[in-house]
């Protein structure tokens, strides 16, 4: 996925500024893409020029907002009928498992802990996020439900991995 079509998704429903996009960001799409405001405001300037969004209303203090073209709707329906989804093949944090062996145990653990508790921190915010958010019936909230659910199965099972893997470090020392 791009910032590109993160952005031309959630303009697809309605016009947005940058400030509602950043909003709409935080609240909904941050498990999956976060973005931050300098990348936010940088894109929408590429798919102005792109031809991909236009601005439809300029308020005060220089506020702009920013709709969808034809041309970026059939780019959005494109990348979302056409274009295979990246996955993530890389994990600097999976990666230290495999050298592991270069710390003592208790080195060992205490990563594997670490690891632990950033995932059940992240956890606890997607659960923030569900408690706060006011959920709709419109289509960026019952999407936005299914990909804050799996935020909280993954996050939940790199917690419980975590832990696991602390215990066979464990177990494997008193061998």
């Amino acid at each position: 996925m791009s910032l590109r079509h993160a952005m031309l998704g959630l303009l697809a429903d309605q016009p947005a500024s940058g400030y509602d996009l950043m909003k709409r960001f935080e609240t909904s799409l941050s498990n999956a893409w976060p973005a931050t405001q300098s990348q936010v405001y940088g894109e929408l300037g590429k798919l102005t020029k792109a031809g991909l969004l236009e601005v439809a209303a300029e308020g005060p203090r220089g506020r702009k907002e920013y709709a969808i073209t034809d041309e970026g709707r059939a780019e959005l329906h494109h990348w979302l009928t056409e274009t295979p989804p990246g996955t993530v093949r890389r994990s600097d944090a999976l990666l230290r498992v495999f050298f592991l062996n270069h710390l003592t145990p208790v080195e060992a653990t205490a990563y594997l802990m670490g690891e632990a508790e950033r995932a059940a921190g992240h956890h606890k915010a997607l659960e923030e996020v569900e408690r706060n958010v006011d959920w709709g019936d419109d289509a960026l909230s019952v999407n936005g439900r299914l990909a804050l659910e799996y935020g909280l199965r993954f996050t939940a099972m790199r917690e419980g991995w975590a832990r696991w893997a602390a215990e066979e470090i464990k177990k494997a020392r008193e061998r």
